[in-house]
């Protein structure tokens, strides 16, 4: 059983599959308390659901992409045996984690879109750095700023951590509402590092309504 706040349908807004319709499984909990957080609703609450129950949801969605998100789906043991399930149900499905838990051993056909929290987070002590060497090339590492030290801070962990050479897209987001997106872009053009610049679509097309 895994505590499920919320599954819907909707365009994912975010990384490599941005605008596609896909179903959303967001699991319940975090150990993290990001400063920015967009989805504190979910660190409590939700209701008790089987594997199978959430492979039936999934099913009466015409879509073949699936994203585990959260919270911090990984909090929850039995999400990896989901994942495999989804997995298996011929779905593309792609995780969506923090970075601050384990993902060694996560099934290689999944997509995990991992984050590496900046300094303004308030938890970069938590980014679990021995991570990186786990990601195929395919993954994804996402970075969210908030300030220009924030993105001071990307560009020395990309250098250090030879991020661009480990996987193929390492995404850069403003924080919603907190810095101006075209600042970050002009940041990510003068920097001349191969990030792709991201906005997160389900803000700009409903204004950050949970479930959408």
């Amino acid at each position: 059983m895994l505590r499920v706040h919320e599954i819907f349908y909707s365009l994912q807004g975010e990384a490599r599959s941005s605008g596609r319709p896909s179903v959303f499984i967001r699991l319940t909990g975090c150990p993290l308390r990001c400063h920015w957080c967009d989805t504190a609703y979910a660190f409590s609450g939700g209701q008790l659901w089987s594997i199978e129950a959430i492979l039936e949801k999934a099913a009466s969605y015409s879509t073949r992409w699936v994203c585990v998100t959260g919270g911090e789906p990984l909090a929850q043991p039995e999400c990896r045996p989901l994942l495999c399930h989804l997995l298996d149900a011929g779905y593309e499905v792609s995780l969506e984690t923090s970075g601050a838990l384990a993902i060694q051993g996560l099934d290689p056909r999944l997509s995990i879109v991992m984050d590496l929290k900046a300094p303004d987070s308030g938890e970069a002590s938590r980014n679990l750095l021995t991570n990186v060497a786990h990601l195929k090339p395919t993954d994804q590492i996402k970075i969210v700023i908030a300030s220009r030290a924030d993105f001071d801070w990307a560009c020395q962990q990309a250098d250090t951590l030879d991020l661009f050479k480990r996987v193929d897209e390492v995404l850069i987001s403003p924080v919603w509402q907190s810095i101006a997106p075209a600042e970050l872009a002009q940041w990510v053009l003068d920097s001349q590092r191969p990030w792709r610049f991201q906005l997160q679509l389900h803000k700009i097309l409903w204004n950050d309504t949970p479930g959408r």
